[in-house]
């Protein structure tokens, strides 16, 4: 059931090996908190060189918000600093997929 909005974050090691998933949070029907400490903090629990993030759009609209926007923007800063990288932000809905990284906004 597609009602909640959720949070996900993938952890993967320096051959993008998946090492970990992680719900990070999840909220209301329109939105969820993100804090990238958690992000972070986790990423280094578990040693990952990489991260990629999901999160879904009950709504069905695949359009990134700009709280959307603004979030990447924070966790591929707070990554950098520490000598991560992240690869992707995914949307997704029940039938599709929005990829920050296939529409060059990575």
């Amino acid at each position: 059931m597609d009602y909640r909005e959720s949070f996900f974050a993938l952890y993967l090691n320096q051959a993008n090996k998946v090492l970990c998933i992680k719900k990070i949070s999840e909220c209301g029907i329109s939105s969820t908190l993100v804090d990238v400490r958690i992000v972070m903090q986790a990423a280094l629990l578990c040693n990952a060189s990489a991260i990629i993030v999901a999160h879904n759009h009950p709504s069905g609209d695949l359009k990134p918000s700009s709280c959307d926007i603004k979030m990447t923007s924070q966790i591929k800063e707070s990554a950098k600093i520490l000598r991560l990288t992240l690869l992707d932000h995914v949307i997704l809905t029940s039938d599709s997929y929005f990829s920050f990284a296939d529409d060059g906004m990575m």
